[in-house]
Parts: C-alpha cells; structure tokens; sequence
C-alpha cells in the first residue's frame, strides 16, 4: 500500500500546505457513530452527483463507484478545472490502482496531505478510506478558498454564516453540527439572499422537520443545490455530522457568492459601457462637425481661387464687398466652429485617457491637423484674394487712366493727320512758279519739322497700347486696331512726305525767291505751336496720386510750368511780331501777299487762340490739383485715425496674450476658482470687442477709399484679425485644459493638494515658462518626486516613461500629458483583463455567452449593444447564438495587455 503521508512530507518539505489539521485527525477507527457514516455517505454522494452531472454522469455507491479511478478521474478534473493523465481502461487491478494512484498524485500535487490513505484501500471499496479521501477533496476545492476577513476555510465559512444570519431571530450560529439541527439558519442563509423564495416569518422553531425540508426543497427547486442530507437524518442525531453539514453549507456559500460575484460583473460592465457608449457619441458629433467645417471650407476655396478679371474699377469694388461680407458674417461662426472642435477632440481624449480607452483616431482626413491645415489654405487663399483684388483694382485704375490717355492722344494725332496724305499727293508745284516752289519747299521743310515733332506723340500711342495689352485690357482689341491704322498710316506719311521733298528739290534749281520772313516765322511757329499742343495736353493730363508727397510732387511740376509762361510768351509775341513785320515790309514793298503764309498753316490767329485756350486751361488745372491735395489731407487724417486706434488694439492683444501666458503659468486657487477666473477673464476680452468693430469700421473706410498704405503704423488689418482670433483660440483653450484637469481631477481621485504639487513641481522646473518640459527637466522632476531614474536601470525606466507621456517623441512633455501620468500611477482604472473576467463570470465559465444570458443580465439598451456589437464565437464547444465576449472587451480597450 502506497503511503502517501511519508511520500508528502518528503517531496514537500516546509512547502505544502497543513491543510486543517484537525479536520484530518478523523477518527481511524472510522465513524464511530452508524449515524454519522451514513449523514456523511449521503451528503458525499450528492456533492460528487452535482459536479459529476455536468460530464453527464454520477455515482450510485460511493464506495463502489470510485474503486476503478475513473470517475475520480473525471470528479478531479470536473472540480479543479485541469486535465489529469490519461487513465487506463483495463479491468485488472494493478489498472485500477493505477487510475486510482493517479488521482491521489493529483491531491497531493495541490499542496494536500493525506494521512494512511492508499490506493489499495480505495481499490478494495474502503468505505472508511474513501469517505476520508472525498471529504479531503471537498476541504481543498470546495472549502479552502473561503475567506472572510482575514479567516479562511472553516473559520470563514463559519463566520460567512454568522454575518448572513445575524439579523434573524432564533438563529444563533455557534458551530456545524447543533446550530443548523432546527433548520432555521438554512432558510436564514436562503431568505438573506433571495428574500422571494422563504416566507422565513412563517417558520417555527419547533418544528424542524417541516424547516429543513422547506430550505432542502428550496435549494434544490431554485439554488440548483442537491438534497443532500434528510431533514429527519439531522433531527433523529443527538449532534449532526459536522462534516456532512459543512460540506452542504458550502454549497450555499458558492451559490450565492456566484450570485453576488454576477452582479459585481453586471455593474462593471454597465459601467464601461456606458462610458463607451458616451465616448462613440462624442466620436459621431466630432466627426459631424468636423465634415460640416471641412466641406464649408471645400466650397470655399474654390470662391476664394476664383481670379476671373473683371472689366471695370466697380465690378471689383462689388467683389471686394462680397469678399468684406464673408469676412465679417460668413467667418466668425465657423472659427468658433473650428475652437469648439478642437475643444471637442481634447475633452474625448481625456475621458479616453482616464477610462483606460485608445485614443480616438478620426477618420481619414479629419484629425484636428488636417481641419488646421484645411484652415491654413484657406486663410492663405483669403489672403491670396484679398491681394488680389487690391491688384486687380489698381490694375484696372491704370487701365482705365491708360486707355483715355490713349484715346486723347489718337484723337489728336488723327485730329493733326487729317488731309496730310491729300496735302503731300497734290502736284502744284509743277505749275507753280520758282518762287512758289521754293516756299513750297520751305512749307515741306516745315511739314518734316512738325511730322518729327509728332513722332515722340506717336511712339507714346504704341507705349501707351502696348502697356494696355501686358495689363490685359479687356478692349484690347479696337485700341490694338486704331494703334495699328495709327502706324500704318504714320509710315504712309513718312513714305508720301520723302517721296514729296525728293519731287521739290528736283524743282528747287527753279525756286530762287523764298521770304526768309515766312520760313522764319514758319520755323518758329511749328515748335511753339507743338509746345502749347504738348501744353494743352498735359493741362488736361488725368492723374492718380496715393499720398501727399505724389499730389505736391505735381503741384510743384505744375508752378514750374507756370514759371516757363512769361518766356513763352515772349517767344509769341516774337513769332507775332515777324507776322507784322511780312506786313510791314509788304505794304513797304507794294507786294501783294496771297494772304497765307506759305510755308505754314499756323496762323497767328491760330496760336492767339492757343494760347488763349492754354492761359484758360491753367486755373483750371490749380483746381484741380488743390481738390486731390485736400482729397490727400483727409486720407491721412484717416490714415491717422487707422493707425491711433490699431496701435491701441495691437497692444492691448499682446498685453493679453503675455496676461494669459502668465496665468496658465501661475494658476492660483482651487481648479474651479481658476476656472471661474478664466471665464470671467473671457468675458473681459469679448467685452473688447466693440474696438475691434470700430478699427473695421476705419479699415473700411480706408479701402473704400483706396488707401494702400499707412506710414503711421505698422499693423494691418489681417494681422490684428489675426492676433485676435488666436488671443480667442488661447483663452479658449486654457479653459479647455483646466476643465480637462478637473475631468481628470474628478475621476481619477486627485486631491486638489496634490494637483497643486503637481503644479509646483511642474512650473519649478519649467525654466522658461514654455509651458512644457523638455526631457532634461522633467528627469530633474522626476527624481525630485523619488522616481529613480539616473542610474543604468533608471534610465530605461526614464525611457518607458517618456514613451508614455511623449508618444511623438516631441521632446517635451506638456502638464495635461505630466498629470495623466501622475493620475495613472497613483489610481486605479478598469482593464480588459477585468471586463473579460466579468462577462466570464456571467457566462457561467464558458468561453462564450449568449444573447438570453445578457438580456437577463444586464439593462436592456446595454444589453443590445453588446449583442449588436460581439461577433460570433467560433472556438470550441460552440452552440447556436454563442457571442465572443472576449474579442469584445479588447476591442473597447484597442490592443488588450492579456
């Protein structure tokens, strides 16, 4: 016979378990009282029934039945959950014993001593040794494992039924064998737990029988706990079988602890679900959103790229308009948007953070960096439009200067070429005399004089078109058309008039007599005749100026035209008084005059009436000059105005910037104090904003009137929108980051002491008040909160860590990413080891759970979520509607750490 007793003390010296030594200390003469045993035989077969039923087999005898090892075998593995060796399936008895030694190594292998028992006792049907052997496995698998307070095993079974039955009268639980004789401390234990199955104020202490078989029926009709003692077995027993009751009680013990252990699981996970329900609806809004924002900016790129040229200065004045409407009503409403965003995605990555979740990750093309960079093009296509329509404005300013310029100058030119082709085609000097060739030859003379005079004129025409052409004019085409008569009818001249002055000087042996009189008045008449021509011109020349130094630039160009009159005049009266003298001399002379000069068209009628005209143009031009100095005045006054008030807002906005960098630094109070102090700070800056109104209202002004620039300040518009908004998106999002540190405050435990540690040791060693920590100083804060982090071991220590708050490998670390980790190391949060474990609980040990499980389980929308969501389990032992909880759970915490 095998002794297992000497064989455990050897392999297990000083290491297995004494294992209720006095509960071994069974009497070896065995059952001592018939009564016992046959308690004992009963409550031990049924307990081995009810673990033997779920591998669809049981026991009749127990002394019997066990005698071959095989279903102590299968009673083994059913219990402790773990495959034993294969037995064997011979009939002979070194089989048997086999099978049975088997069985026995197992017990002894989970720290168990057993005393005298050997598998040739079990083998020759020991009623003794086996009741010993079964009550043995029962103390291992059914008792040892109780613990209450600090008690185990027997101790804390007794004391579990002590604090159920308290509370109820009669009852009074001293010990496993006289305090359950009249039944009243079962229907206690059933009546704590299940107060709808025992109407335990209906019972009478006299009357046991009628106790026992009430709580032995309810047990067994709704505790799916066995029968296993008679109730008149335990009344007609001086003292009941301790054991016997122990091992019935236990059962009551493991029914009930598995009730309680559901509906821990079920609270657990009703609460992750909610958490994960109220993170997806986060997710959904901030995808929403951020589609809503991202497509607004889809379509308006397109708006704001759109460069399709307008003809004239107002059209692009209406689109400026538009474009100041969009900027000022459409805008707003979607930067709030795009902070509320921003808020939205940092509120849900906290709370995924505190619950233990993954971050969140948008969907393609919508994360917080792509919503900015949609935003960067659109601000930079706003600025693009903006230029351009200024550009587009000026361009078109100088388009329409140039082409009246254009068309002034032509209609001069054409005024001056009109019947010049017919003048230099005519053939009179071939009748005419010596002397009229010879003035006809003067007259050609003077002819060429006035066409090169006209030529500067003509080149200025082909200048003017062709600027207009590079500006992209939209009438290009009729100017390119008259600019091209003008040239081809320019060359036609040139051709006619040398062919004309060849034709003359053939004849010119012939001409002797020319009035050096008429050529001389005819020289000097054409050159003053272009002179107040050009005068006249340039009198009546359009100008664009921009500041006061262009319109004093041409008012003092206009004094010193008007300094060259008195000369001028001189040169008139002079060419006059050559006119005077031809009549002079002729009437002197008896020469009868034909009446014209020859050698020119100018009269002196001619150039009185010029002169006339030009003398009367001048007033005109000084007033028109003062009006564009007084126009120039008022826009600087503007300009003045502009820069006054954008200087103001320009520091106020950077006053404030360095105001909220100092707070977000300090952050004095309790979190909600500084909450409150933000917001209240918030509400200082909006009240600001009628300045901000007031400077658009000046900057409008500015651009209705055509001002570019501003000498008096540096600031623009676009920067003060600019620096605007960011002072917004900054208080925004300080606010953001105290209700985030309260969030994690809140549900992690922090103290507000320790979050103000936190704080201190953070700012301490945040040198330049970045607001992050780079990795040199937050090792330094680190060491200073006792992490050992510089030795070899701590700086693999220092590089997990820095994974954890620097994912990026940015090099800094910020305060939310310093309190998340200091909140992680000092509280505790649900897993996905935990919630597996939980739905285990509920699924009774399978590896898989049902749809009626949950239904019955948990609340009914929680419950349809996890239906909708599990997908079917495929694994081993799968039946219809079998649901994988286990790739659930993990997928709620992203990658499991199982």
């Amino acid at each position: 016979m095998v002794d297992y007793h000497a064989a455990n003390n050897q392999s297990s010296t000083g290491g297995v378990q004494t294992y209720m030594e006095q509960e071994n200390d069974w009497d070896r003469d065995m059952l001592l009282d018939p009564a016992w045993e046959r308690q004992q035989r009963k409550t031990f077969t049924a307990w081995c029934n009810s673990h033997l039923r779920k591998s669809g087999t049981q026991i009749e005898n127990i002394e019997e039945d066990f005698r071959d090892g095989l279903k102590l075998m299968l009673l083994l593995e059913v219990i402790a959950g773990e495959r034993l060796p294969k037995p064997e399936r011979g009939k002979m008895r070194v089989h048997k014993i086999n099978n049975v030694n088997k069985a026995l190594d197992f017990i002894a292998s989970k720290g168990v001593k057993l005393v005298s028992i050997g598998a040739e006792e079990i083998v020759d049907g020991n009623a003794k040794m086996t009741l010993g052997m079964i009550w043995t496995i029962i103390l291992r698998f059914a008792i040892q494992d109780i613990s209450v307070e600090e008690t185990s095993a027997k101790e804390g079974l007794l004391l579990w039924c002590q604090r159920k039955t308290a509370p109820y009268k009669n009852v009074n639980v001293q010990n496993f064998h006289i305090s359950w004789k009249d039944g009243l401390a079962f229907n206690a234990l059933i009546h704590r737990h299940r107060p709808d199955l025992i109407d335990y104020d209906s019972l009478r202490k006299d009357d046991p029988v009628t106790n026992l078989n009430n709580a032995f029926e309810v047990a067994e009709k709704h505790l799916d706990i066995p029968k296993m003692l008679d109730a008149e077995d335990i009344v007609g027993t001086l003292r009941p079988d301790e054991k016997a009751i122990m091992t019935y009680v236990s059962c009551f013990y493991h029914a009930f602890s598995g009730a309680q252990k559901a509906e821990t699981a079920a609270n657990r996970i009703c609460k992750v679900l909610a958490v994960n329900q109220e993170n997806e609806q986060m997710m959904e809004d901030y995808e929403k959103l951020a589609s809503e924002l991202l497509e607004w900016i889809r379509r308006t790129i397109p708006w704001l790229e759109n460069r399709t040229q307008e003809k004239t200065v107002n059209d692009m004045q209406a689109k400026q308009e538009d474009f100041r409407d969009y900027r000022c009503v459409h805008k707003p409403p979607k930067v709030q948007e795009k902070c509320q965003l921003e808020i939205s995605f940092n509120t849900l990555q906290t709370k995924l953070r505190l619950s233990n979740r993954p971050a969140f990750m948008p969907s393609e093309g919508r994360m917080v960096s792509d919503i900015n960079g949609a935003w960067h093009t659109l601000e930079g296509a706003e600025k693009g439009y903006e230029e351009w329509i200024l550009s587009e404005i000026r361009r078109l300013e100088r388009l329409e200067h140039l082409a009246e310029k254009f068309h002034q100058k032509a209609a001069i030119h054409e005024s001056w070429t009109d019947g010049k082709e017919a003048m230099l085609t005519q053939k009179d000097y071939e009748t005419s005399t010596l002397s009229e060739v010879k003035a006809l030859l003067r007259k050609h003379e003077a002819f060429e004089s006035d066409l090169a005079a006209h030529q500067d004129r003509v080149e200025q025409i082909a200048a003017i078109a062709q600027e207009l052409n590079e500006l992209d004019y939209y009438d290009s085409a009729s100017v390119n058309a008259r600019c091209q008569k003008i040239c081809d009818q320019w060359d036609v001249l040139g051709t006619l008039t040398q062919n004309r002055k060849e034709s003359l000087e053939r004849t010119e042996k012939q001409l002797e007599s020319i009035d050096e009189l008429y050529l001389e008045y005819a020289k000097r008449a054409a050159p003053f005749n272009n002179w107040m021509e050009g005068a006249m011109e340039d009198l009546q020349d359009m100008f664009i100026v921009h500041n006061i130094e262009e319109i004093q630039g041409l008012i003092t160009a206009h004094e010193q035209f008007k300094s060259t009159l008195a000369e001028a005049n001189k040169e008139r009266e002079a060419i006059q008084a050559i006119q005077a003298e031809v009549q002079k001399i002729a009437q002197s002379n008896g020469i009868k005059l034909s009446g014209a000069n020859p050698y020119t068209t100018i009269t002196p009628a001619s150039i009185d009436s010029k002169w006339k005209k030009a003398m009367d143009m001048v007033p005109l031009r000084d007033n028109a000059l003062q009006d564009e100095l007084n126009k120039q005045n008022s826009n600087d006054t503007l300009r003045a105005k502009f820069a006054t008030q954008a200087n103001t807002v320009g520091a106020y906005i950077q006053a404030k910037m360095e105001e909220i960098g100092r707070i977000s630094i300090e952050m004095n109070g309790t979190l909600e104090d500084q909450l409150t102090h933000l917001k209240d700070y918030q509400k200082t800056i909006m009240s600001y904003m009628p300045e901000i109104n007031t400077l658009e209202g000046y900057h409008q002004l500015i651009q209705e009137a055509l001002i570019f620039d501003n000498q008096y300040t540096s600031y623009t518009m676009e920067h003060l929108r600019v620096g605007w908004e960011q002072l917004l998106t900054t208080i925004a999002r300080t606010i953001n980051e105290v209700e985030n540190q309260i969030l994690t405050r809140d549900a992690k435990g922090i103290s507000q002491e320790q979050l103000y540690e936190y704080r201190a040791s953070f700012n301490h060693f945040d040198k330049d008040h970045s607001g992050a920590l780079q990795a040199e100083e937050f090792k330094a804060c680190l060491i200073s909160l006792g992490y050992d982090v510089e030795n070899d071991k701590g700086d693999s220590e220092f590089a997990r860590i820095m994974g954890i708050v620097d994912p990026n490998g940015s090099g800094a670390v910020t305060f939310q990413a310093f309190i998340d980790f200091m909140s992680r190391e000092t509280t505790d949060t649900d897993t996905a080891d935990q919630v597996i474990a939980s739905f285990k609980i509920l699924a009774a040990d399978k590896p898989f759970i049902t749809a009626e499980e949950l239904r019955r389980e948990l609340p009914p929308d929680q419950a349809e979520y996890c239906i909708a969501r599990m997908a079917p389990y495929t694994g081993p032992n799968a039946i219809p509607g079998a649901l994988d909880y286990m790739s659930f759970s993990t997928a709620l915490y992203g990658e499991s750490d199982l």
